[in-house]
């Protein structure tokens, strides 16, 4: 069974390779020929320390780990990992693009690194755009060192149509699930981009909902790191895509906000995700989905709450919005839910999330189809 599952996996997979200078790179993103998708560039990330270590290999003739590229349909390429270093070299000549304007970006000045300390205040060439680094402390690389860095040696990893597009993204997820700069869930907004890019518009408008924003009562730090698209995203999974169990809970949602990002429907999820989050925000504004002791709300947001409470209600809506009323309702069995003695069976110590979710999910479900 085994050797038949990787054997049909190959079949999805067509690569080839390239060895490519610097230089070669630089002249097709310029060309747009290399294309890193404007949605990504956000998950820019690196430290000027980090870019002058690049550099500094370069110059010294390090390898680098190869790039991947995956072959778009009318030949150009798509970069799906290594976005730090392409960026970090378009960057330093002054090369690299504003992902919104369109206009090119400040090049930077490096810092000293171990084997180079003269690096310091390094340039590609003088500019009065470099940011707090004025032209008369600036040291630009001599042409032979600039050379040095246009014929260093690339490989190129290329996805090949017919590959799936599935393929691709996976391979930008696994590729870049260990990387320094984005989270699971940043990478995830990623991949429903490249699937679907209005159907990630219609994500974040739902993120923005202010109900819902609200309920999850999250902090700035954790906006900036996606938790309210992460939440919804686990919305989007867990109500409309059936859990087997199998899968790690992160590889589920992976695939199953492909699904629905190829499947496209809005207007059924959209309304239930609206309708829900008013019956909480109602019910109990920001406490919704906060933990009760003694009657009385403690804690954080959790996932045992959401998956329990919010899933649970989203998966009854139609019977709940049919009550006398709903909102007294919910309040009603978010009460008796947290007096409930398999709430310890949620909150265990240890528990992983993909069995948590075996629990939790089909417990709300009944819970709220009462």
């Amino acid at each position: 069974m085994l050797n038949e599952e990787i054997e049909n996996a190959q079949r999805l997979v067509k690569t080839d390779a390239y060895q490519m200078s610097v230089g070669e790179i630089i002249n097709m993103y310029k060309d747009d020929e290399f294309i890193i998708n404007p949605d990504f560039q956000r998950l820019f990330r690196w430290e000027i320390g980090h870019k002058s270590k690049l550099i500094e290999s370069l110059l010294l003739g390090i390898p680098i780990p190869s790039i991947f590229v995956f072959e778009k349909e009318d030949a150009k390429w798509e970069l799906i990992d290594g976005l730090q270093r392409i960026s970090t070299l378009l960057e330093f000549m002054g090369e690299l693009k504003d992902p919104v304007t369109g206009e090119l970006r400040p090049p930077t000045a490096l810092v000293a690194t171990k084997y180079l300390p003269s690096l310091d205040n390094s340039v590609w060439e003088r500019s009065d755009a470099i940011p707090d680094t004025p032209p008369e402390q600036q040291n630009p690389l001599s042409i032979p060192q600039q050379l040095s860095i246009k014929r260093s040696r690339l490989s190129v990893q290329i996805l090949k149509r017919p590959s799936e597009n599935s393929t691709k993204y996976d391979l930008f997820q696994r590729l870049n699930a260990g990387g320094i700069a984005a989270n699971a869930q940043e990478l995830r907004n990623c991949i429903i981009i490249m699937v679907n890019r209005s159907y990630a518009n219609f994500m974040r408008k739902m993120a923005e909902l202010e109900s819902f924003r609200k309920v999850l009562a999250a902090s700035d730090d954790q906006i900036e790191k996606q938790r309210d698209m992460e939440f919804v995203s686990r919305f989007l999974a867990y109500t409309y895509v059936p859990y087997d169990g199998k899968l790690d809970v992160e590889e589920y949602l992976d695939k199953a906000i492909i699904t629905l990002a190829t499947d496209n429907e809005t207007k059924i999820s959209g309304s239930a995700f609206n309708a829900t989050f008013s019956l909480l925000e109602q019910a109990h504004g920001s406490n919704a989905l906060r933990r009760f002791r003694d009657g009385e709300p403690s804690g954080r947001v959790g996932l045992v709450a959401f998956e329990c409470i919010a899933i649970g209600i989203a998966k009854n809506l139609k019977k709940i919005e049919k009550k006398r009323s709903p909102v007294d309702y919910v309040k009603e069995r978010i009460a008796e839910f947290w007096k409930t003695s398999e709430i310890s069976d949620f909150l265990a110590a240890g528990l992983n999330g993909t069995l948590r979710i075996k629990r939790t999910v089909p417990f709300g479900e009944n819970w709220f189809s009462i």
